[in-house]
């Protein structure tokens, strides 16, 4: 059964599309099979590996809504190995017509039941934000990387996060796991980002991935081209630290099956 991985932060800017679409796409060329999932209503999973989200028929929002079959809305990408469930802006619409629905948490759940022993990995690409289709994003997942930048701010965000997986392990998801916490946008040059980094290594110890994501030019320009960074420019370094994150990913996934 695929592994399905939530990349989930409340606070916008913090890299989380940049880690579901780099992290997906050096899984795929590792030869796993992946399935990215666009669970955020901006849209920029979709567009950062389509280029268009314009022309789309259908998106997350009619599976969520019961018009469509999760696997009648896959959309293949130029990286084999990789396939897209797309959103658009209508996804908004599902977190407020969810609310008086019984059992609205699991919807995305149910929803990948059919898909979920095709792929190797599921990784879902979460909304900046703790509502509804984040907690079914976590709901549905064996476990959630944390995106974190390396900024003054960054404990709060964190602490405040671990809070909400721990209400959805106790009251949705008792297997919801840490996968890691990943240091993102780090700037060596700065006291700063190498103060985070000591702080929440000595706090939160082998919860914390070993790779650290560089700021790279690479990565934002990426997604204007509809591309992952390693099909861009692997040898840059954010396309290489994304490809060691997959590694531990994979490690880890070994590791849990021993």
């Amino acid at each position: 059964m695929g592994i399905i991985i939530a990349v989930a932060n409340q606070k916008g800017g913090v890299g989380k599309t940049t880690t579901a679409i780099n992290l997906a796409a050096s899984l795929a060329v590792a030869e796993k099979t992946v399935l990215l999932i666009d669970v955020d209503p901006q849209g920029n999973t979709t567009s950062g590996l389509q280029g268009n989200r314009e022309g789309l028929s259908a998106s997350l929002y009619d599976v969520l809504m019961g018009q469509k079959p999760l696997e009648d809305i896959v959309l293949k990408t130029e990286l084999a190995g990789l396939d897209l469930i797309p959103a658009r802006v209508d996804l908004v619409g599902a977190e407020l017509e969810l609310i008086p629905l019984p059992q609205r948490e699991s919807f995305l759940k149910r929803a990948l039941q059919n898909v979920v022993e095709r792929y190797d990995y599921l990784i879902l690409d979460c909304p900046p934000s703790l509502g509804l289709l984040t907690l079914n994003a976590l709901t549905a997942a064996h476990s959630v990387i944390i995106p974190v930048q390396c900024e003054y701010y960054a404990m709060e965000g964190l602490g405040q996060l671990l809070k909400t997986v721990q209400r959805v392990r106790e009251s949705y998801n008792p297997g919801l796991k840490i996968e890691g916490i990943l240091f993102t946008m780090y700037d060596r040059r700065t006291n700063l980002s190498q103060q985070v980094v000591r702080e929440i290594r000595q706090y939160f110890k082998q919860q914390v991935f070993k790779v650290i994501v560089p700021r790279n030019v690479v990565l934002a320009e990426a997604p204007s081209h509809g591309r992952p960074a390693l099909l861009y420019n692997i040898g840059s370094p954010g396309a290489q630290a994304y490809l060691t994150l997959a590694k531990e990913v994979m490690a880890h996934a070994e590791k849990s099956a021993r």
